[in-house]
């Protein structure tokens, strides 16, 4: 299963249209029950949703506070995709609480609400990691490296490995660069392998010489072969291996440092797992 639904040019996770859900399903539920019982339980199953956003927002900016402390403007792009769920699901239980602390006709509706979005969240939640920790491995593809030579793909196992499959034409792929390069000299314990889709030598030598970038493990896929196999659909797209080689984690889309970070967590993590006796 791909992580990612693809309709035209428009390319979203399955992560991000499970919360959608949860709340369309929530906030349907309301709707029925204020027709039903003539109470308004929408506008308070709206706050709930917007309160679970917010919370999520900030507990992930908390966590990762380090990352933004450069450029804190950077906490109000919500496109780096970082949240923490839980944070959020947690919060969003606690005003329901708070707004039903005394009984009422709406404490009934309410609990409903946010009781169904939050058990379509958590099994959707779990779908996902059972179908997105599949056993898809570092393919094994030989390319050229931008220096000259040839690596295979498959000969980074033994290290947690971080795939970025980029172009130069890409703005996304472009912001993200200084972020990867950062990560790349502050991590040694990981590899981290840039696969450039389909452009010639002179073009990327040209780009990164004028971005003034210095990357080790450069390749070039001139027939696109890295992303055809593993299923990549969109630029930039990076996936994150474990030191066995077998994918744990992708993100489509424009890494910022403190989303990097937290995908780098989630594979030393299981790295750690998988070193125990």
């Amino acid at each position: 299963m791909s992580s990612t639904l693809q309709h035209g040019p428009l390319v979203l996770s399955w992560g991000v249209l499970l919360v959608f859900l949860a709340a369309g399903v929530g906030l349907v539920l309301a709707r029925r029950a204020q027709r039903r019982f003539g109470v308004d339980v929408e506008t308070p199953t709206w706050r709930i949703v917007w309160v679970a956003v917010v919370v999520a927002r900030v507990a992930f900016v908390w966590a990762y506070r380090s990352a933004y402390a450069d450029s804190p403007l950077s906490i109000l792009n919500l496109r780096d995709g970082g949240w923490d769920a839980q944070a959020g699901l947690m919060a969003a239980w606690a005003y329901a609480l708070y707004l039903t602390r005394q009984p009422s006709p709406l404490r009934k509706p309410l609990w409903q609400a946010v009781a169904v979005g939050s058990v379509v969240w958590l099994m959707g939640t779990a779908v996902l990691m059972g179908t997105g920790r599949d056993a898809t491995p570092l393919p094994s593809l030989t390319l050229a490296r931008l220096e000259g030579g040839s690596a295979a793909l498959d000969a980074f196992k033994g290290k947690p490995t971080v795939v970025n499959v980029w172009a130069t034409w890409c703005p996304p792929c472009q912001h993200e660069m200084p972020v990867l390069q950062q990560a790349q000299q502050a991590h040694p314990d990981v590899h981290f392998v840039f696969v450039n889709q389909a452009e010639a030598l002179a073009d990327v030598q040209g780009f990164l010489a004028s971005r003034g970038l210095v990357l080790r493990n450069v390749l070039l896929d001139t027939r696109g072969e890295v992303a055809a196999r593993l299923d990549v659909r969109a630029y930039p797209t990076t996936l994150f291996f474990d030191a066995q080689g077998r994918l744990v984690e992708r993100r489509v889309g424009e890494l910022s440092a403190a989303t990097l970070a937290q995908k780098l967590d989630a594979v030393k993590q299981v790295a750690k797992q998988g070193a125990r006796p």
